[in-house]
């Protein structure tokens, strides 16, 4: 069922989604302080093709304090404006029935959104 949950997501925004992820990601690959930003941009942008059958997998040095910092960073600048983003279409999406899966997916990336250093999806 996850695959064509995910055939379907990325037909129908998935796609344009990672693309934005990605252009974002080389923009701030530009400067030499923001290549770990792109990093992660370009690290969201793949996870969000298929997120389908994947969870939210915290690693073993998630809570470093060089990725908590990053993290607060990230959180500040772009985090919450992501998660927003993922918030409005849930709740665009959780109106039909049809949509509840697609809104439960953005549910999901949200906390990726907001912390993605040490974090991703692992299915």
């Amino acid at each position: 069922m996850s695959f064509i949950g995910n055939i379907l997501w990325f037909i129908f925004g998935g796609l344009f989604s990672a693309i934005v992820y990605f252009i974002g990601g080389i923009l701030l690959c530009i400067t030499i302080i923001g290549i770990p930003f792109g990093i992660q941009s370009f690290k969201l942008g793949v996870s969000i093709l298929t997120p389908f059958g994947k969870d939210v997998v915290e690693g073993k040095d998630a809570n470093s304090p060089l990725r908590i910092i990053f993290n607060i960073l990230w959180l500040i600048l772009f985090g919450w404006e992501l998660a927003l983003n993922h918030l409005f279409w849930a709740a665009v999406l959780a109106i039909t029935v049809i949509g509840i899966p697609f809104a439960l997916q953005h549910l999901k990336l949200i906390p990726l959104s907001l912390f993605p250093f040490g974090r991703h999806l692992e299915g």
